[in-house]
């Protein structure tokens, strides 16, 4: 029986994908596992039950990822999961900002007791005019489920798109059309796009990316898109490009006191993935990557633990190990097993930066003794009967 805590309201649809093997639980350390949404995690104290936390979204920066695997806690994200939804809200941003729909939604509210509206609605649409996106230069940076999906729509809207990404996967590139143009850098897209929108990570080295630089290397009126996190751009110097005028627009998901009400950005209350499919598709997602992980120990979609896949164990006996990733901790893995006769019938260890992860398949099952043993060696975090 496994027990699982959810600390946001988590779709139904994806909680009966839980089996009957599974119960709910109220107390957060009594869980095998935890799902989150919003949720801050940094300053939890997580009980040694935890073995795994699913994001059901894909940025995950309310956990704390590392301590996390500092304990053997596996962090899973949804990736791509609620990428249809941003990416509808990233063509209606770039439709917004093309026309001031917004500014003659409220000139016609404000005119709702004059009889003559229809006739002053004639006269006055002019100042709510603006261009079509057909024929204009798009540059989105990151091509990842979200970017690809924006790229290939923006196509079909007869946009000219232009996508960088150094990272790009084998199966991102399948996925896009053959008519987009992949620049080699940032100064391409900067120099050439009339919009461009942004789809990465937020990490140390992307924090702040969109700034005074890259501003100056924009062309004049650029549009600038941001649904991915709020300090991947650097504001104080969007405003300066605003006022300047080398910002025409700024559409962004993220409401802060600096950008809300201010003239030339249109907000919206953190809207990307709020669909019912895209948090129905999230917790779906979730549901299941911690049901392989809890009933096969298989990973899939970690933050902070590599990939590994062995399957549904047809042997005696399977364990998971999580564990730095340093030299000499197979051998050492190894010798304890041998040591208690244990063969192993079939054994996977994938490593992702600091940290690795180790599935072994066992002919027969391992004693108290030799899993004790295995947690004392240095470097190990967790160490978990799967069967």
């Amino acid at each position: 029986m496994f027990q699982y805590h959810c600390l946001n309201p988590v779709a139904e649809r994806g909680l009966k994908l839980f089996s009957e093997d599974y119960r709910k639980t109220e107390n957060i350390n009594e869980a095998d596992a935890v799902l989150v949404r919003s949720a801050r995690m940094h300053d939890m104290e997580l009980g040694d039950s935890v073995k795994a936390i699913a994001r059901a979204g894909a940025g995950v920066n309310n956990i704390p990822v590392d301590a996390c695997a500092e304990k053997g806690i596996v962090v899973f994200n949804t990736p791509g999961a609620n990428a249809n939804g941003v990416k509808e809200l990233v063509i209606a941003g770039m439709l917004l900002a093309s026309r001031d729909i917004v500014g003659g939604i409220e000139w016609v509210a404000g005119q709702k007791d004059k009889e003559n509206i229809d006739k002053l609605a004639e006269k006055q649409k002019k100042q709510f005019a603006g261009c079509e996106i057909s024929g204009k230069k798009l540059g989105i940076i990151g091509l990842g489920a979200i970017g690809a999906m924006v790229a290939n729509s923006a196509t079909h809207l007869g946009m000219e798109v232009y996508g960088y990404d150094p990272y790009i996967s084998i199966d991102a590139a399948w996925n896009l059309s053959r008519t987009i143009k992949h620049s080699k850098s940032l100064d391409e897209i900067y120099s050439q796009c009339d919009y461009i929108t942004i789809h990465v990570p937020l990490f140390d080295s992307t924090r702040k990316m969109i700034n005074k630089e890259a501003f100056d290397k924009m062309k004049d009126g650029v549009v600038l898109l941001n649904f991915a996190r709020d300090l991947l751009v650097d504001e104080e110097a969007l405003i300066n490009a605003l006022e300047s005028g080398k910002v025409k627009k700024y559409v962004t998901d993220f409401a802060n006191p600096l950008v809300a009400g201010r003239e030339g950005i249109l907000v919206t209350p953190h809207l990307g993935a709020s669909t019912e499919e895209s948090e129905e598709n999230c917790a779906e997602m979730a549901v299941k990557e911690l049901r392989n992980f809890l009933e096969n120990g298989n990973i899939k979609n970690s933050v902070n633990f590599p990939n590994c896949d062995m399957g549904t164990c047809v042997s005696v006996g399977r364990i998971a190990i999580c564990h730095r990733n340093i030299p000499n901790m197979i051998s050492q893995v190894t010798k304890i097993l041998g040591a208690e006769g244990l063969n192993i019938a079939d054994m996977t260890n994938k490593s992702k930066g600091e940290y690795a992860y180790t599935l072994i398949d066992l002919e027969s099952a391992a004693s108290q003794e030799a899993l004790e043993e295995l947690r004392a060696v240095e470097g190990v975090s967790k160490v978990r009967v799967i069967k």
